[in-house]
């Protein structure tokens, strides 16, 4: 499968590593029939930083970066198969999220703006090609703010892990054309129950909106899934759906969504098997009925502290 590195420029979209001009490059992948599957990444992550750069990390197909987050997000995906060339176009999409927490939210909403550039590029190319996307944490944030820049079904779509972004903000992008036509695929785990905390406590939340994350839930829509991972409920009907899912380990994990041993088989199957996946399938394959957050934490809290008192019906 051929396969690509791209970043957000200042002027948009271009190769990583490389002073070459991305459309020739672009062209080229593109012959290849399937669809086109992006991957982009969250925060602490920045293009050439290093054993930081996503390249070098979970968008590699071989991480150099030794931690134990780092696992190859293409290998799960089954983009580095040289044999499977027929299947698509992969393409890392890294962007600049370092510096502090507020500084990595706002450029993310600027590398939406680059994305959705590089979606144009391949549309103008390869018209109706489907483009999907898969993104953690900030990039979340960079998926639903390209969604304001494109046109009606520019992504076909998207699977947004642990996302690091208002419940109405992302409503906001789902009103957008190309929002109102793409399948979102909401995955969260009350491991990342702290993650959004911290968030809903140190980025203001919309002007008049709730400050609730992506981990509290879409609205229903008809294109539109929540999936809690660490729900036994969930794992059980994914279990009987052919997908032997790992339970969470952690009361604690930001990466569960990308790490849990057999995530990445379903997350294949979302992207390339969409048409024996249709968003209707899958809702009724995998209702949603949330437990409240922060109960994963309860356990580890003295009885009568007043610590996680928050936890009440209009917060969970």
């Amino acid at each position: 499968m051929p396969f690509l590195q791209v970043n957000a420029g200042k002027d948009g979209p271009c190769l990583h590593s490389s002073t070459q001009p991305l459309q020739p490059r672009l062209e080229a992948a593109l012959r290849a029939p399937g669809p086109v599957i992006i991957m982009t990444h969250g925060f602490k992550f920045a293009p050439g930083d290093g054993l930081d750069c996503p390249h070098q990390h979970i968008l590699s197909p071989a991480p150099r970066n030794p931690s134990w987050k780092a696992v190859s997000w293409p290998q799960g995906l089954g983009l580095n198969i040289p044999q499977e060339c027929h299947r698509g176009l992969g393409i890392a999409f890294g962007w600049a999220g370092r510096g502090t927490i507020w500084q990595a939210y706002k450029q993310a909403g600027n590398a939406g703006r680059a994305l959705a550039s590089l979606i144009g590029m391949i549309h103008d190319i390869a018209p109706g090609k489907p483009i999907h996307l898969i993104a953690h944490s900030l990039g979340a944030r960079v998926v639903l703010s390209a969604l304001h820049e494109l046109s009606t079904h520019s992504i076909s779509r998207a699977i947004l892990l642990c996302g690091a972004e208002y419940v109405d903000t992302a409503v906001s992008a789902l009103n957008a054309p190309a929002g109102r036509t793409a399948d979102i695929i909401n995955v969260t785990t009350r491991e990342n129950d702290l993650f959004d905390f911290l968030m809903e406590c140190l980025i203001p939340s919309p002007p008049d909106g709730n400050n609730r994350c992506l981990g509290r839930g879409l609205p229903d829509r008809p294109n539109t899934l929540n999936l809690q991972l660490d729900q036994p409920a969930t794992l059980a009907r994914l279990s009987q759906a052919g997908y032997r899912i790992a339970p969470a380990k952690t009361r604690i994990c930001h990466w569960s969504s990308y790490l849990r041993p057999g995530v990445f088989q379903f997350y294949r199957d979302l992207l390339f098997g969409s048409h024996f996946w249709p968003m209707q399938e899958l809702q009724a394959t995998l209702p949603y009925r949330p437990d409240p957050h922060w109960t994963r934490l309860r356990s580890l809290v003295p009885h009568g502290s007043t610590l996680l008192q928050g936890d009440t019906p209009a917060l969970s």
